[in-house]
This record gives C-alpha cells, structure tokens and sequence, in this order.
C-alpha cells in the first residue's frame, strides 16, 4: 500500500513503474524481412535457461533501473527495492507502481523508508509501461537469438537494458502516463 510521509507535495514525489520479465533459450520468434515466397529459417532452442530482469522506470525524470537475476521471488525483488530506493532523489518520495505478483507485496519486504508501493489491480498489465518496454526488447534485442549459457543471456539482458537506460527521453516517450500524475 503507498503511504506517503505527511507534508510531501507532488514535487517530492517520484512515481516509479517495476516489472520482470524472464529471458532465456526459449526465447521469442518475431517477424522478418525476407524475399517474397521464401521461408527463412531461425533457431529456436529447447533447453529451459533463463534469467530474470527486474526493471524500473522513472518517466518524470528519464531514470531508470534495473537488475539481473537467476529468480523471480521475494529475496530478488528486494535486492530491486534496495537499487530503486538508491535512485530516488535525495529529498524526495518514491512511489513504486508494481503488479500483484506474491514477490511484489510480500510480507517479508523490508520497505525502504524513501520508497512506497502501490499495486496495480487485478489483470490489468496495460497500466504498467514497463510491458511495453519488454514487448520492445524482445522484438528487437532478444528476438531470434540462440544463447549458449546463463553468462550469454545475462549479457544480452544487461546490454539490451543498459542501452534502453541510457536514453531519458525513449523512457519518457514510451512510459509516461497521464493518470500516473494524479497519484
């Protein structure tokens, strides 16, 4: 629940959008150039590696953060919870949009004092702009691709992420939300 310390006005205030997504062997077909008629062939793997990329965004203030992992559970996410605290604004509040995954509201988060959480509702992924992000990279970075490791997939989520982060005004464009002012 997002319990914002008394006094705060809507300067002090950081809203902040996470999520996760799995990556891994079995990974995702997308579409491709190709001459007409033609059947091109691309790799799909049948082993189960995988990584977890816990990512968050910052759309008022370009910022964003992020975290690979082996597990999605409640140690992980509050491993992202430290990182996102971190990247708050000295001064200011942090409220984290989350989905209603069991990690996410767990009774065992220790929430940072700067930081609070505010779950979506119910079957209601449209509201969390970081869908798109990941529906963006695995169209482009993660698509087609054949890994040969954990250390490979690893590398291809940090190098995808670091790319997307290093680019205030893409995560602005692609996840501000006008009733995420109103919080």
């Amino acid at each position: 629940m997002a319990v914002v310390p008394d006094g705060l006005g809507l300067e002090a205030i950081e809203v902040w959008f996470q999520d996760e997504a799995r990556v891994g062997q079995r990974g995702t077909l997308t579409r491709m150039w190709a001459p007409k008629g033609s059947r091109p062939r691309v790799v799909r793997q049948q082993q189960f590696e995988a990584a977890y990329v816990f990512g968050a965004v910052c759309p008022a203030e370009g910022k964003a953060a992020a975290l690979v992992m082996p597990a999605a559970n409640t140690e992980t996410m509050q491993h992202h919870l430290d990182l996102i605290a971190a990247s708050v604004a000295p001064g200011k509040h942090g409220v984290l949009v989350v989905d209603g995954a069991a990690w996410h509201v767990a009774g065992k988060l220790r929430r940072p004092d700067n930081l609070s959480i505010l779950p979506l509702p119910p079957y209601s992924p449209e509201l969390n702009p970081v869908e798109q992000i990941w529906a963006q990279l695995r169209q482009s970075d993660w698509a087609n691709r054949c890994f040969t490791d954990y250390d490979q997939i690893v590398d291809a989520c940090c190098q995808a992420w670091n790319q997307f982060a290093s680019q205030p005004d893409t995560i602005r464009s692609l996840c501000t939300r006008r009733w995420a002012l109103l919080i």
